[in-house]
């Protein structure tokens, strides 16, 4: 302490950054020097604990949980093979959407389904783990092996020790001598699960190569995740107690009475054990000689709508959500200054999907899915042992924005496709679909409508080639028999080749 009061005097004499002083401003402003895994072990369960009652009992904090799913998920992020053989690439996706529906181990969602409660839960609680469990052949499982989500609570933060030789456990995970992550020492049962009728506090240690843990670290050298709410929860709670009070005193307010004193009778009444209560419009006798009177309840005035903006502007700032996706509130925001917040929100959330969602679960479940596909025999893939690698080389696709304006969208990446900007393969897969797939389909759709004399492309449309913006209906058969003959052409030898 002595030294810490020396170095801030010092600081003073020689001046320079002023946040680093110690003056009347910021003589109040303690800041921890702890490392942020102290921090989490000393107040991360408090924290989770609040942001889960938030999510539980606030409309704004269960709003933006779900809008943080929903934009970082929505549909599933689905895996592109990079196969070169197309019908081998076509067995393996139809072998991994069979599986999918098999995934979650308690039967409750699909992979995807998994994915967004694996989002939800990184942004309530700050990480979630994911348990690979391999299963038997007779399960009747597409693929032997199955998901289990644990919640972040399942880790006890408690637990750090030394092991006998070398390595040590900090926070339930367990490292080795050069700081590989070898175990997990899971909880039996969840500590606040009163159902369960497990033994309160047993652990069992599962290897890490069995178990996902998911996490967005924010500062280098973190072990365990913290709440997105952390930075929040002081305003949502204390926003809620101020809501809270407004809405008691418009309710006390509305109870407006109207109370009478009459003269005093020549016989008095006999006087009443019960309380006076007051009801909306109601009109109240008094015995002789009382009277009450009621002060004013002051009114909000204009001074509420401002406060409550500008505080829930903070929150969506603090968690990272924009005022209409936190508030639900379309009335202050008009196309430009909307799709301003949606292109830094979806930046952020790619950023998100391909740095923690995909890095960290898609493409560890996707490897270990395509080992056991593989050595169970639910796939051939030649030569597997020898081009691992290459066979589990795939692209993982988000599912796609819709814009306020769909058509200029659509008509500006129209125009970067015919200048070269952009490919069909890199639009399609913006979209979460994947190209070759999306070709085979309309082949097969325009095979079809020749064959069933139809046609749904749009007159005039580039796709339906010379003569049909004059509305000739026959152009394409043209168009095909120019081809044949073009074909005949060039089959035929050159004349001048014969002699």
């Amino acid at each position: 302490m002595a030294f810490e009061a020396f170095r801030q005097r010092l600081g003073s004499i020689i001046g320079g950054f002023d946040a680093a002083q110690a003056h009347r401003r910021l003589r109040g402003f303690r800041a921890s020097r702890a490392h942020v895994n102290t921090l989490i072990a000393t107040s991360g369960d408090t924290i989770t604990a609040r942001a889960r009652w938030l999510v539980r009992n606030n409309g704004y904090a269960a709003n933006a949980v779900e809008s943080f799913a929903s934009n970082v998920v929505g549909d599933g992020i689905k895996p592109s093979s990079s196969i070169a053989d197309a019908d081998l690439k076509e067995e393996l996706q139809t072998l991994w959407l069979a599986w999918t529906d098999d995934a979650d181990a308690e039967g409750l969602t699909d992979f995807y389904g998994l994915q967004r409660r694996a989002a939800r839960e990184v942004f309530l609680s700050g990480e979630v783990f994911i348990r690979i469990r391999t299963r038997r052949a007779e399960d009747g499982l597409t693929v032997p092996l199955q998901l289990q989500m644990l919640p972040s609570e399942m880790l006890p933060l408690d637990t750090n020790r030394e092991l006998n030789g070398a390595g040590l456990i900090r926070q339930g995970i367990e490292f080795d001598d050069i700081g590989r992550r070898t175990a997990y020492h899971f909880l039996r049962r969840h500590p606040g699960d009163m159902t369960d009728p497990g033994l309160v506090g047993e652990t069992v240690r599962v290897p890490a190569s069995e178990v996902i843990h998911v996490l967005d670290p924010v500062e280098a050298g973190q072990l365990r995740g913290v709440s997105r709410f952390a930075a929040a929860i002081v305003k949502l709670f204390t926003l809620d107690l101020y809501d809270d009070a407004e809405l008691e005193r418009k309710k006390i307010a509305a109870m407006f009475a109207m109370f009478i004193t009459s003269p005093a009778p020549e016989t008095p009444l006999e006087p009443t054990e019960e309380d006076l209560e007051v009801e909306p419009g109601q009109v109240v006798r008094l015995d002789p000689g009382e009277d009450v009177s009621t002060p004013a309840t002051p009114d909000s005035g204009g001074t509420y709508e401002p406060f409550q903006y500008r505080t829930l502007l903070q929150i969506s700032a603090a968690l990272g959500i924009p005022y209409g996706y936190l508030t639900g509130d379309t009335a202050k925001g008009n196309f430009s200054n909307t799709r301003i917040s949606l292109l830094e929100f979806r930046r952020r959330i790619s950023a998100w999907q391909h740095g923690v969602l995909v890095f960290q679960l898609c493409r560890a479940v996707w490897s270990r899915w395509l080992d056991v596909a593989v050595l169970s025999g639910a796939i051939d893939l030649p030569g597997y042992d020898s081009q691992r690698r290459q066979y589990q080389t795939c692209a993982w696709l988000p599912t796609k924005w819709d814009w306020v304006d769909p058509m200029k969208d659509a008509s500006a990446e129209i125009v970067q496709i015919e200048a070269g900007l952009k490919s069909r393969t890199q639009a399609i897969s913006e979209r979460g679909y994947d190209a070759e797939q999306v070709d085979r389909e309309i082949a097969a759709e325009r095979k079809c409508e020749r064959a069933l004399g139809l046609d749904f492309r749009r007159p005039g449309s580039p796709a339906q080639g010379p003569g049909a913006a004059k509305g000739d209906e026959h152009a394409d058969q043209r168009d095909t028999a120019g081809d044949d003959e073009a074909h005949d052409t060039n089959d035929k030898p050159d004349a001048k080749d014969e002699q």
